[in-house]
């Protein structure tokens, strides 16, 4: 089995970075290159357009370095333009069918996280940097080169770091804003790939290069995964920072351990680490225990569990769980150290699986009044479809409908999951609404 690992640790990733990269593991790189110059035919307004690969020095390494000088008028480019010139291409030349659904899930990834950013439908978005040839370069050099190279089939599985993002700032046509970019964050969030903040002060991952990552669904291993190694490339984007070395490594090479079927269970997209905190106290009361609960649960914790126990001195205890993602666990030891002044916390960083939520709404009548009520839908998205798993309605606002009507509860649940039996039964028969979300 074909095994890529990119390791954004020392770089992040941008398009022209991950091309780079790339282009030194095909057969004929300048090919790929000779033809991406003919996107000057693709989009208007071009009036000069090169690219070449280089290499340069970073810390005594040669490495990959694309150049690439354009000279263009992109004003007045929108959504439409920049898609239909890629589609063009891709027909034009010879793509395949798995190439041309990533490139267009790419482009699609970087339009959607604009609109959801600017609040606005995607037809109606100022691409503004996006616009620029340049992002069709690297969304095309990429698939390109992943076609050539394979990893875009099912007998390939492609592992990732963590991933910097870096900090500060960045100019841009909407002025001056803080990094990472709120399109880079919208391309991110529900990805499941873990990022932090840092290192340096400056943009160490762009929306092109967080939309290549995203879309090759990526594992994250803190470690290049065993393989028979068969190659290590390198490349660097623009920058050069005198105390971060800013060169992206893939590992490529190939792993007979690996139960591709399993792999291929849409469970793993939904892999993330998280921590396990736990202590136990015997000297503490429950209105302390109460207050701790409310005190935590303002925290950014993802569940908060108290277990009665008995200690080896047969003094009744209480076991703390708290669970929460890696880069919180100080922050929320001090604080259970603090309210509970227990002596120790024991934790543990773990895998688990996590499915897709969302939050709707639907209204249900009681007493001749319409009441609205959410409900949270859980799904495991598949390449086809949405596969529902539950549905369930906001036990709040069902508590504030028994409230207003002086019906109990109990029974406004069951007028409630009356409403949520036909929603089900709706969903799992409409399979064109499954696979539209």
């Amino acid at each position: 089995m074909k095994v890529f690992y990119i390791d954004t640790a020392n770089s992040g990733i941008s398009g022209d970075m991950f091309l780079a990269a790339l282009l030194d593991m095909v057969e004929n790189p300048i090919s790929i290159i000779e033809e991406l110059k003919e996107l000057k035919n693709y989009l208007s307004n071009i009036t000069t357009l090169g690219i070449n690969l280089i290499k340069v020095n970073r810390s005594g390494i040669k490495v990959n370095q694309l150049k690439v000088e354009i000279k263009e008028n992109k004003n007045h480019r929108t959504p439409n333009a920049l898609k239909n010139a890629l589609n063009n291409f891709l027909n034009d030349k010879d793509y395949s069918t798995l190439g041309k659904q990533y490139a267009n899930n790419v482009l699609e990834t970087l339009f959607r996280a604009e609109a959801n950013v600017h609040e606005e439908l995607v037809e109606h978005i100022h691409l503004h940097e996006l616009s620029s040839v340049d992002t069709l370069i690297d969304v095309l050099g990429v698939t390109k080169a992943l076609d050539q190279l394979g990893g875009l089939e099912g007998n390939c599985r492609i592992y990732c770091s963590k991933i910097p993002l870096g900090g500060g700032t960045i100019k841009s046509a909407h002025g001056t804003l803080p990094v990472p970019a709120p399109a880079t964050l919208e391309i991110f969030k529900n990805s499941g790939l873990f990022v932090a903040n840092g290192p340096i002060e400056s943009e160490l991952v762009t929306p092109t290069g967080a939309a290549l990552l995203i879309n090759l669904n990526p594992l994250i291993m803190e470690q290049p995964i065993n393989m028979r190694l068969g190659k290590v490339v390198y490349s660097t984007g623009q920058k050069e920072f005198t105390n971060f070395l800013n060169v992206l490594r893939i590992f490529y090479g190939e792993d007979e351990n690996v139960d591709i079927n399993k792999l291929k269970n849409p469970l793993h997209q939904y892999t993330e680490e998280i921590t396990v905190l736990e202590t136990d106290v015997d000297d503490v009361t429950g209105e302390l225990i109460g207050n701790f609960i409310d005190t935590i649960s303002n925290e950014d914790i993802l569940d908060v569990q108290i277990t009665s126990s008995l200690t080896k001195k047969n003094r009744p205890s209480y076991i703390i769980k708290v669970l929460c993602y890696p880069e919180k666990s100080f922050e929320l030891i001090e604080k259970i150290i603090y309210e509970l002044g227990t002596l120790g916390v024991r934790f543990n960083t773990i895998n688990r699986v996590c499915i897709d939520r969302r939050i709707e709404e639907t209204e249900i009548q009681i007493n001749e009044k319409n009441y609205k009520f959410r409900y949270k839908v859980s799904y495991i998205q598949t390449d086809e479809e949405q596969k529902i798993v539950n549905i369930k309605p906001e036990f709040d606002d069902l508590k504030w409908i028994s409230i207003d009507s002086g019906i109990p509860v109990k029974k406004i649940l069951t007028f409630a999951q009356e409403k949520i039996n036909q929603i089900f039964k709706a969903l799992e028969s409409s399979e064109g609404y499954l696979s539209s979300k």
